[in-house]
């Protein structure tokens, strides 16, 4: 007869672990160390919601788009004037232009007005673009923005020119003025100083 040394095929007549592991614990019941799950889906903790924008700054981004129409307005209303441009520069200019120089004159006039208006335009539509993104920086750089348009408004009432544009630059101005004051209130400096979070409201 053969004579086993370890009854059971182990040592101390035991059955072999039903874990696979000493003492038959599995190494880490449910998956994890402490026998935890990772975060159900599989990925990490989804990002914080942003709060919802305090209306002092929406009506600000309002406004900024109400600027960007006065501005497309002054452009126009500034193109309608080519006639009196034309006219001054044949008439009020020493030494007088010679035809060429006026159609050069009056191309140099739609031009800057043109290409002043587009810029004026895309700059309106930058911050508040970057106001909805919460940007601290764009409610900044729109005060400045805002400081040099004023500059600007006075040397157009300056100038004397037309009261229709003069008119409709003011009410730009007006505009501006309304955003800045709305994003620098109480409530919108809070929304801009906290956390800042992916994606636009």
């Amino acid at each position: 007869m053969t004579y086993d040394p370890y009854p059971g095929g182990q040592s101390g007549g035991y059955p072999p672990n039903p874990g696979g592991q000493p003492g038959g614990y599995q190494p880490y019941p449910g998956g994890g160390p402490g026998g935890y799950q990772p975060y159900p889906g599989g990925g990490s903790m989804p990002p914080q919601q942003r709060p919802s924008a305090p209306s002092s700054v929406v009506n600000a981004v309002r406004l900024m788009y109400a600027g960007a129409v006065f501005t497309a307005l002054a452009v126009i209303l500034g193109l309608t004037r080519i006639g009196s441009v034309r006219n001054s520069f044949q008439h009020h200019t020493n030494p007088v232009f010679t035809a060429s120089q006026v159609n050069t004159a009056v191309n140099v006039f739609i031009g800057t007005v043109i290409a002043v208006g587009l810029i004026v335009i895309t700059l309106w539509l930058w911050m508040s673009l970057m106001c909805t993104a919460v940007k601290n920086w764009a409610r900044i750089t729109s005060t400045v923005f805002f400081g040099i348009g004023t500059i600007v408004l006075v040397r157009v009432a300056v100038a004397g020119g037309a009261a229709g544009t003069l008119i409709v630059i003011v009410l730009g101005w007006l505009t501006g003025l309304g955003a800045v004051v709305l994003l620098w209130r109480k409530e919108s400096s809070a929304f801009f100083k906290g956390p800042q979070y992916p994606g636009t409201w």
